[in-house]
């Protein structure tokens, strides 16, 4: 049959695209409900098309026809219609021109107007089998367009990068801008050039490198630095030049995938966590944290101002610290957190979700910076906490410690506190900043270790294995307010008085009258039965910052909960009270006296000292003094 008899139109596709539908709404007029896998062959009568030639459509499916019927139904085509579904991610195409061997004319100029018509063409290519011409080529490209594809980095059309490209750059730019002054210097150009290729670039080639940017902009390169706009061009360059490849492999040693999003795996690296243990930064994370706090920190007054914090976490795709931070670490008298509370922040984070840690380290560039495998290698995972119970010691740096307490006890004031505020400062704080959280740093036996504190709301029946979970526990109540201890007594017998976990009561409000309490028994007899040191008095209503003896009481007992030291009483009971009782007992002073006298009687003769005698007296009192050091050590332990 003739062409101009009639025309061939077979439709191919892969599955689920929607070919057959097209074919079955042209038949009907109207979408179908139910469409088959494969429409009949159908034949468009000549008279109702323009040109008055009959069209016989041709319907493949995949599941049906052998790729043997495919073929032989486009043998007989006059064109092919190729579907695909516009919602599917675009795949790039090349266009091949094969058997150059039997033309002497390239088919180039033709070609190319339709590539950069289309963006989704990546490139074309002539070729030859007979000749082997550009074979190794062809396929080379075809690897590339796959590997290293325009599409999401560039638009043809506007001859620019596109912005998910343009803002993953600059995040990229800002991680590298080491001391944050916009510029990209010699070093760390090369540490960049390192980090991403393996290898610095030579003085010459660098210098070479800003050149090209100064002959195409005034304002690519200041102070002999690479400025944003200069970087941007530099990859702008690479992508009409063809070499999308050193664009694509910046932006996946920065963690993107081919849709220029952060991946999974790098912003949440493998972290075993075993049960009872916890999550700390160690050394090099806090190093990293500093320098990144340094970098932010332009007017050197050791405190993030609001707009110092929006520029460090300009490298995120989200503010991650609201208002309430501001109120559970450390601030100036501005409001802006300081170096320390910055520091506590993170520790906080890390402690409480480690997941959103290890996201943000890798907003920061940690494992680039610091040239590890992950952010994993930032976390500590602490052993469990029934060894540190049985070695009778810990490695640990963070502690919890839960605040109970009635509603009105002064649970929130107790958190404030421990920030350095008063009444006075905390009656500013707006109800929707504040937080059920604060932590800070506190030193037990010249150790620096961070005490989280954290407010359980006070439902008693609903008290949640968290709210249960901790360190130390605080029970708050009102001493103004006569049913205040009740609710610290309940929750003590329903959930604490068999449990290994420390407690203690704190008795806040001191500065107030202290009512008689609506309970069977006053706190100090409460405390007194069930062996816990007497009601601690607190109160934050003073002039200057309250007193943080309490804390790094707390901490105390959070870190040593074996030894269960009640060194905050008069009780003459505990440990503490008996090694008290035992150094100022009368005998004791009385061989200590004599000792005194004996070693630094000035009018003592020489030959005193040199005689039996007196090395008698001193071996005596050296006897006592280690029969009185195991007493006391017997005592301990009996007490533990």
């Amino acid at each position: 049959m003739l062409l101009s008899d009639s025309h061939t139109l077979p439709l191919v596709s892969t599955a689920k695209v929607g070919k057959t539908s097209l074919i079955m709404s042209l038949v009907s007029e109207e979408f179908p409900d139910d469409v088959p896998l494969r429409a009949e062959e159908i034949t468009i009568p000549a008279d109702v098309t323009p040109e008055r030639v009959p069209t016989h459509i041709v319907d493949y499916s995949e599941a049906e026809q052998s790729d043997e019927q495919l073929y032989q139904e486009i043998s007989k085509a006059n064109v092919i219609c190729i579907v695909y579904s516009v919602n599917n991610k675009k795949v790039p195409l090349i266009l091949v021109g094969n058997k150059s061997d039997l033309v002497e004319h390239s088919s180039m100029e033709t070609i190319l107007p339709i590539m950069n018509q289309y963006s989704d063409i990546e490139t074309c290519v002539e070729c030859s089998a007979k000749n082997l011409k550009n074979i190794s080529e062809l396929f080379y490209y075809a690897q590339k367009a796959v590997l290293h594809p325009t599409g999401p980095l560039y638009c043809p059309e506007e001859k620019e990068m596109k912005p998910s490209c343009i803002k993953s750059l600059t995040r990229i730019f800002k991680v590298s801008d080491l001391d944050n002054d916009g510029i990209l210097n010699d070093k760390e150009l090369n540490f960049f050039q390192r980090t991403c290729f393996n290898m610095p670039l030579a003085p010459q080639a660098l210098e070479d490198v800003k050149n090209v940017v100064r002959k195409n902009m005034t304002d690519g390169v200041e102070d002999n630095g690479l400025t944003l706009k200069g970087f941007l061009f530099l990859h702008t360059l690479f992508i009409q030049r063809g070499r999308h490849e050193t664009t694509w492999t910046v932006l996946r040693r920065f963690g993107y995938d081919d849709d220029l999003e952060l991946h999974q795996e790098y912003l949440f690296p493998l972290l075993k966590i075993p049960a009872d243990c916890t999550t700390e930064l160690n050394h090099n994370a806090y190093l990293f944290l500093q320098s990144v706090f340094d970098k932010h920190d332009k007017d050197r007054d050791c405190a993030l101002s609001p707009e110092e914090v929006k520029d460090l976490f300009k490298v995120f795709p989200y503010m991650p610290w609201g208002p309430d931070v501001n109120n559970t670490v450390c601030t100036n008298d501005q409001g802006w957190i300081t170096y320390q509370g910055y520091l506590s922040q993170w520790t906080l984070t890390t402690y409480l979700d480690v997941q959103r840690c290890l996201e943000y380290l890798g907003y920061l560039g940690y494992s680039i910076i610091c040239e590890q495998e992950s952010q994993a290698a930032a976390i500590t995972v602490t052993r469990n906490k029934r060894i540190d119970l049985q070695k009778k010691q810990t490695q640990r740096s963070v502690f919890r410690c839960n605040i109970l307490g009635a509603r009105g006890s002064g649970k929130t004031s107790f958190l404030q506190a421990f920030l350095g505020r008063n009444l006075l400062k905390q009656r500013k704080i707006r109800e929707d900043h504040k937080s059920f959280y604060s932590i800070n740093t506190t030193y037990v036996y010249g150790q620096e270790k961070y005490l989280l504190l954290h407010e359980v709301m006070p439902d008693f029946d609903f008290l949640s294995e968290e709210d249960l979970a901790c360190d130390v526990v605080c029970l708050v109540y009102d001493v103004n307010n006569p049913r205040s201890f009740e609710y610290c007594a309940k929750v003590y017998k329903q959930y604490f008085m068999d449990s290994k976990t420390p407690c203690t009561m704190i008795a806040s409000k001191s500065d107030l009258h202290e009512a008689r309490q609506h309970y069977s028994l006053t706190p100090l007899d409460f405390c007194r039965k069930n062996k816990l040191h007497p009601p601690q008095p607190w109160t934050c209503n003073t002039v200057d910052a309250p007193n943080k003896d309490l804390y790094t009481k707390l901490t105390t007992m959070a870190m040593y909960p074996h030894a269960k030291l009640r060194c905050m009483c008069t009780c003459n009971r505990c440990t503490f009270c008996i090694c008290q009782n035992v150094l100022r007992s009368q005998l004791l002073t009385t061989i200590k006296a004599k000792l005194y006298s004996l070693v630094l009687n000035r009018h003592m003769a020489q030959a005193d000292l040199k005689s039996s005698t007196f090395w008698l007296r001193a071996s005596v009192g050296a006897t006592v003094f280690a029969v009185l050091g195991f007493a006391m050590y017997r005592a301990i332990l009996k007490q533990r």
